[in-house]
């Protein structure tokens, strides 16, 4: 297994405060990895240090082996990593089959192939597609923000915190979907607070406290990890 992202001794800070300590991991091909942890230890941090929406002060980004840290955003997009944001960051007046368009603006030619994978994952997008996004339920509307990422056709798909604030029925939909997903080929790296669902589907998990990862190991080693049941897994 070829590893396509590569983080290492990665140090990123919001002024003088120190978010991220010196994080090291990768995610190999076809893999989901999971980043877990409480809130403020990193993890989103971390994502929007990869896509280039913050700047690490140092550390190496390599993706496919090519460094990543000084390129701009929409660069980084091209080389095919897609970031799912926490907080879905839809665009609420525009119609669903609008906001799938949009994901699609670094890619040439007609979208409709794009489109059509995207509808046969998220058939109720379909169903709404000329629906204005920001009257869609809080589910549909981390299922469009997820295909509004598909549709640039990543080699890396990134979730933030896919699952937060949504019901317990949609919460396994969306897992559910990510799994989907994963069984095609798709590469995931999934940051998510709820740490038993994001384990219970991963390759591998690494766990973040206070900017620097404190544990590592597959997703059934930290499952039953007497430590990680007491910190993150409620037992």
């Amino acid at each position: 297994m070829r590893t396509i992202l590569k983080i290492d001794d990665l140090h990123v800070y919001y002024g003088s405060i120190h978010a991220v300590k010196g994080i090291s991991f990768e995610v190999g091909e076809g893999e989901i990895v999971s980043l877990i942890g409480a809130n403020g230890a990193g993890k989103s941090t971390t994502l929007n240090t990869i896509t280039g929406l913050l700047r690490a002060r140092s550390g190496e980004i390599r993706f496919f082996g090519e460094p990543l840290a000084k390129l701009p955003a929409h660069r980084i997009v091209r080389k095919g990593l897609a970031l799912v944001p926490e907080g879905r960051r839809i665009f609420q007046q525009m119609t669903v089959q609008e906001n799938l368009d949009m994901g699609f603006y670094i890619q040439r030619g007609s979208s409709a192939e794009a489109m059509e994978q995207v509808f046969a994952t998220f058939p109720r997008l379909k169903e709404r597609r000329r629906q204005v996004a920001g009257t869609l339920s809080g589910g549909e509307q981390q299922m469009l923000a997820m295909g509004r990422a598909l549709m640039s056709q990543p080699k890396l798909l990134m979730l933030d915190e896919p699952s937060m604030g949504l019901a317990p029925i949609l919460v396994e939909e969306i897992f559910r979907i990510i799994g989907t997903l994963h069984d095609a080929g798709t590469t995931i790296l999934l940051v998510e607070q709820n740490a038993q669902a994001a384990l219970r589907m991963a390759d591998r998990g690494y766990v973040l406290e206070n900017g620097k990862i404190v544990t590592t190991g597959t997703g059934s080693e930290l499952l039953s990890s007497p430590a990680i049941k007491r910190a993150y897994l409620g037992a």
